[in-house]
C-alpha cells in the first residue's frame, strides 16, 4: 500500500466522484440526451453504463488498489514475470498531462466567469454582445494566461496540503457545495415560468428522436459517453484507488461512483435545458452553451445575476474536482519515479503545468492561424483528439487485458482483489464476457470513434486515419501478448 490513505471511505469515493464529475456532465450530457429520445435514451445509457462504464472502472480501481500505486509503477508491482505490460506504464502519465493542457485552460474560463458574472460584465447586455464577452475572452492572451496559472496553483496548492488536509478534505468541501448549488439551481429552474415544457423536451421518451437518428447511432452515441464519462484510462481513477483500505468490495465503491456521476449529469440537465426552452435560447453541446447559451437564459431571469454567480461557482467546483484528482496522479507518479517529496513534486509541476497549458491558450489567439486538425480547428482540438480519441479508449483498453490475461496480471488475481472486502461482489461467470466481449466493444467504439470523426474528410484522410487506428491497436495487442526480453 502507498504511505498514504484516505481517512474514510467518503472520502474515496468524493474524490473518485470529483475526478468523474466534470464539465462533460454540463455541456455534454444533457443536449445529447435531449436530442437523442430525453428518457428514452437515458434507459439505453444506463444499459451501456453497466455493460461498458462500470466493468473498466473497476479494472483500474482494482489496479490501483491491488498495487497501491500509481500505473507508473502497479504494472511492475502486479504483472506476471514474463509480462511486458510494464510498457505500457507511463502511458496514463502521458494522459494526464495532455488532458490538463486543455483542462486547465477551460477551469480557468470558469473561475474568469465567476468575476465577471459578480462585477456585472454579463449582466443587462443583448445576445451578440454576450458572446462577444466571450470571443473577446479567448482573444485576450493576458486574461487567459493569468486564469490558467490561478487555475494551476490552487489546484496543485491542495495537492501539497497531502491528502488527508488538501485533497480529501478540500475535495469533500468541495463536493458537497456541488451539490447544494445543483440543488439549488435546479429547483431555481424548474419554478420558472415554461420550465414543463423544458422539462419533457428533456425527460420525457420520445421515440420519434431516436427513429429520426436511428437506433444504431443513438446506442452507439450512448455507448460512447458511457466509456468516456468516468474518466478511466489514464489512471486518474487508479490513484484514488491505491489510497483506499480493503474493507469493501470494488463493485459496490464502482457503482456508488457511476451513480453519482449519472445523477449529476441529470441534475445539470435540469438545471439547463428547460430554462433555455422556456426562454427560447438555442439549446447547444459545448463551450456555446455554458459561456454564451446560459448567460442569455439568465439575463431574462428574475435575480439572474446572482443566479449566474452560483452557476458558474458551481461550474468550478466541477473542474477543479476533476482537476485536484488528476494533479493528485501527476504528483504520486512523480514521487515514484524519483522518489522526491510531495511538496517537491509540486513545485515541479506548477511551471512546468503553466508552461504546457500555453499552447492551448495560444491557439485561441496569437497562434489562431493554425488549424491542425482541418478548418475551424485549433490546438486545443488537437490536444481533445489526442486524448479523448486515442489516450483514454487505448489507456482503458490496456488496463482491462492487464487485468484478464494470462501474461498481465490474470483474471484470479484481478477477481481476488475485486471481491476482497464486504458488500456486492463480481461474479466468476463474468470471466469470458470481460476477456472477449468486453474487449471487442471496446475496439468497436474505438474504431467508430475514428470513422465518425473523420468522416467529413477526404477519402485519403479517412483511409490514413483507420491505418493509424488499426496499427495502434495491434501495437498494443502485440505489447500484451509479448513475452519480456
Amino acid at each position: 500500500m502507498s504511505q498514504e490513505s484516505f481517512k474514510s471511505r467518503l472520502g474515496f469515493i468524493l474524490v473518485s466522484a470529483g475526478c468523474a464529475i466534470g464539465l462533460g456532465n454540463v455541456w455534454k450530457f444533457p443536449y445529447i440526451c435531449a436530442a437523442n429520445g430525453g428518457a428514452a435514451f437515458i434507459v439505453i445509457y444506463l444499459i451501456c453504463l453497466a455493460i461498458i462504464g462500470l466493468p473498466i472502472l473497476i479494472t483500474e480501481f482494482a489496479v490501483g488498489r491491488g498495487s497501491g500505486h500509481s500505473l507508473v509503477k502497479a504494472y511492475n508491482v502486479l504483472e506476471k514475470p514474463q509480462s511486458s505490460f510494464h510498457k505500457f506504464k507511463y502511458f496514463g502519465l502521458v494522459g494526464n498531462y495532455l488532458l490538463m493542457m486543455f483542462y486547465s485552460m477551460v477551469s480557468g474560463w470558469m473561475i474568469n466567469y465567476v468575476v465577471k458574472s459578480a462585477n456585472g460584465s454579463l449582466s443587462k447586455i443583448n445576445t451578440e454582445q454576450v458572446a462577444n464577452v466571450f470571443n473577446n475572452m479567448l482573444s485576450n492572451t493576458g486574461e487567459m494566461v493569468f486564469y490558467t496559472i490561478f487555475a494551476v496553483l490552487i489546484a496543485f496548492g491542495i495537492c501539497a496540503l497531502g491528502i488527508n488536509k488538501g485533497v480529501e478534505k478540500i475535495s469533500k468541501i468541495i463536493m458537497l457545495l456541488l451539490f447544494i448549488l445543483m440543488i439549488i439551481l435546479a429547483i431555481n429552474t424548474c419554478l420558472i415560468d415554461n420550465s414543463w415544457e423544458g422539462i419533457k423536451y428533456y425527460l420525457v421518451p420520445d421515440f420519434s428522436k431516436i427513429s429520426e437518428n436511428g437506433l444504431g447511432n443513438v446506442v452507439f452515441i450512448a455507448m460512447t459517453h458511457a466509456f468516456f464519462t468516468l474518466g478511466v484510462g489514464i489512471g486518474s481513477m487508479a490513484i484514488c484507488a491505491s489510497y483506499l483500505n480493503k474493507q469493501k468490495k470494488l463493485v459496490g465503491e464502482s457503482l456508488t461512483i457511476v451513480i453519482l456521476d449519472t445523477l449529476i449529469a441529470l441534475i445539470a440537465g435540469l438545471i439547463i435545458i428547460p430554462a433555455c426552452v422556456a426562454y427560447n435560447v438555442p439549446l447547444k453541446s459545448g463551450p456555446p452553451l455554458l459561456f454564451i447559451s446560459l448567460p442569455n437564459v439568465f439575463n431574462e431571469m428574475v435575480g439572474g445575476k446572482i443566479w449566474m454567480i452560483f452557476f458558474f461557482i458551481f461550474m468550478t467546483f466541477a473542474a477543479l474536482s476533476t482537476m485536484i484528482a488528476v494533479y493528485e496522479n501527476i504528483v504520486a507518479s512523480f514521487k515514484e519515479i524519483w522518489n522526491i517529496s510531495r511538496k517537491k513534486a509540486v513545485l515541479i509541476n506548477i511551471p512546468l503545468m503553466s508552461f504546457l497549458s500555453l499552447p492551448a491558450v495560444f491557439g485561441f489567439n496569437i497562434l489562431s492561424n493554425i488549424q491542425p486538425i482541418g478548418e475551424n480547428t485549433n490546438l486545443m482540438d488537437l490536444e481533445d483528439f489526442i486524448l479523448s480519441f486515442n489516450l483514454l479508449p487505448l489507456g482503458a483498453l490496456i488496463t482491462l487485458l492487464f487485468c484478464v490475461s494470462k501474461k498481465g496480471w490474470g483474471w484470479n488475481n484481478f477477481i481476488n482483489e475485486v471481491n476482497t472486502g464486504e458488500g456486492l461482489g463480481l461474479s466468476k461467470k463474468l470471466k469470458f464476457y470481460m476477456t472477449y466481449i468486453l474487449p471487442a466493444i471496446m475496439v468497436i467504439v474505438y474504431i467508430k470513434g475514428y470513422y465518425d470523426y473523420f468522416q467529413n474528410y477526404s477519402l485519403s484522410v479517412r483511409i490514413f486515419s483507420m491505418l493509424i487506428a488499426v496499427m495502434l491497436l495491434s501495437i498494443i495487442f502485440y505489447i500484451a501478448n509479448k513475452n519480456k526480453n
